[in-house]
């Protein structure tokens, strides 16, 4: 056992909650800081997948070419809010300057390493609390309307094959004798194998925290509104509450990461990736497993009592109001597939991921001192990377070595930068 330290956790989604759990487990005294509460952000809103397999990012080969025609597009799922695009210039560029094979490459190995145990880190992180019921081990299916559709999308599965992950391509009818939700909708499935759901993420994650306060740790609904330093370094935190001091603080604000970070001196390029989602309550179709829907990029989930179809990627800020037109795509292309679905009601809503320029998250000390650490920026991938980010967190704090090279996600990389 480590010796035991006060730290403060700055946000309470399931990064958060995840660093929380295991520093108390290893023997720390740890406040969750949050200015909702658990679970009332992205952590809420997901596609509920661990999607161990999500190696690709958005920029890949050939994107710079491809985007001018995708945004004017109303049937691809990549949206901006013009106006909004003066502001996000600068870090479009540097996200741009990333749509290159060697970068896919560097980050599929990088979250590799990070999430292709998933399914068993969530195991860990729930096991013994009240929140275990809500970790599923279903396949994450992906579906094609055409096989010259699968065909398109095949660098992506060589580049998931070359970091070792399993998957099993299937033809309709074999797809259709394990699930026959989806009719004739696709050609082609592919079946992940060793990924997983959560069956409610929000009830997940607020499971969590209660089970973590039942434990002794002290959740604090308040606003960080600034940071104290001393030659550089973090004294306190500034809140509505008041000042907050700690041996140690981590922060996992999410999109919400950037004006502290860059405080700190990481000065990563960070912006909102903006996602949507519907939900159809007491639907009278209810699939086995998640589906990718590969032509919209968006996922259909079975969830407890509802059916959830979320995606889509919007650039717009997180000031600006939700936008239609993503939800209108998700109903023509949900409609499309399962035209016979019948619900009780419809729930719209859209969240922040928070989008570096190079999609890798910051995982680590902030400076040599380790006063401070980050825990944020894992774009789509919070829910499946979380519990081992906050285990590998907790393991910095405790003096011990993450059985994982860190190298890609050391937030000191971003101390030279100017954004």
């Amino acid at each position: 056992m480590s010796e035991s330290k006060k730290v403060i956790v700055v946000g309470a989604g399931i990064v958060g909650v995840s660093c929380a759990i295991w520093l108390q487990r290893n023997g720390h005294d740890v406040t969750i800081v949050d200015r909702a509460g658990p679970a009332k952000g992205t952590s809420h809103g997901n596609a509920g997948v661990l999607a161990a397999s999500a190696i690709i990012p958005v920029t890949v080969p050939g994107l710079v070419r491809r985007a001018p025609k995708m945004l004017l597009n109303p049937n691809v799922p990549l949206f901006l809010r013009w106006s909004y695009l003066p502001k996000l210039l600068p870090f479009l560029a540097r996200y741009l300057s990333y749509a290159t094979d060697a970068h896919v490459d560097h980050y599929g190995q990088a979250m590799a390493s990070l999430m292709h145990d998933c399914h068993a880190q969530h195991l860990a992180l729930a096991a013994g609390t009240p929140a275990e019921r809500f970790v599923g081990d279903e396949d994450y299916c992906f579906g094609y309307a055409t096989r010259a559709d699968f065909d398109a999308d095949r660098y992506g599965w060589e580049k998931r094959k070359a970091q070792g992950f399993e998957f099993e391509v299937l033809s309709a009818e074999e797809f259709a004798s394990y699930d026959p939700s989806f009719g004739d909708g696709f050609d082609v499935v592919v079946r992940c194998k060793n990924h997983g759901r959560i069956s409610d993420p929000g009830r997940y994650v607020a499971t969590l925290a209660d089970h973590f306060v039942a434990q002794g740790g002290k959740l604090q609904i308040t606003e960080v509104t600034d940071v104290t330093l001393h030659k550089g370094e973090i004294t306190a935190l500034q809140t509505t509450d008041g000042q907050m001091t700690a041996d140690h603080i981590v922060f996992a604000l999410g999109a919400w990461s950037k004006p502290i970070a860059h405080k700190l001196g990481v000065n990563v390029p960070l912006e909102s990736e903006r996602g949507y989602h519907i939900e159809f309550i007491n639907p009278s179709v209810m699939p086995k497993a998640p589906m990718m829907v590969a032509a919209g990029k968006f996922v259909i989930t079975p969830m407890e009592g509802r059916l959830r179809a979320a995606g889509v990627v919007e650039f717009g800020g997180l000031e600006l109001e939700p936008s239609r037109a993503p939800f209108a795509l998700l109903r023509r292309q949900v409609s499309q597939l399962l035209p016979d679905l019948k619900c009780d009601e419809e729930v719209e809503w859209m969240g922040h991921r928070p989008a570096p320029a190079d999609s890798l998250p910051s995982i680590g000390a902030n400076d040599a001192t380790g006063k401070s650490y980050s825990a944020f920026g894992h774009q789509h991938l919070g829910l499946t990377a979380g519990p081992k980010t906050g285990r590998i967190i907790a393991d910095l704090i405790s003096g011990k070595t993450p059985n994982i090279d860190l190298a890609a996600f050391d937030p000191m990389k971003h101390k030279s930068r100017d954004m």
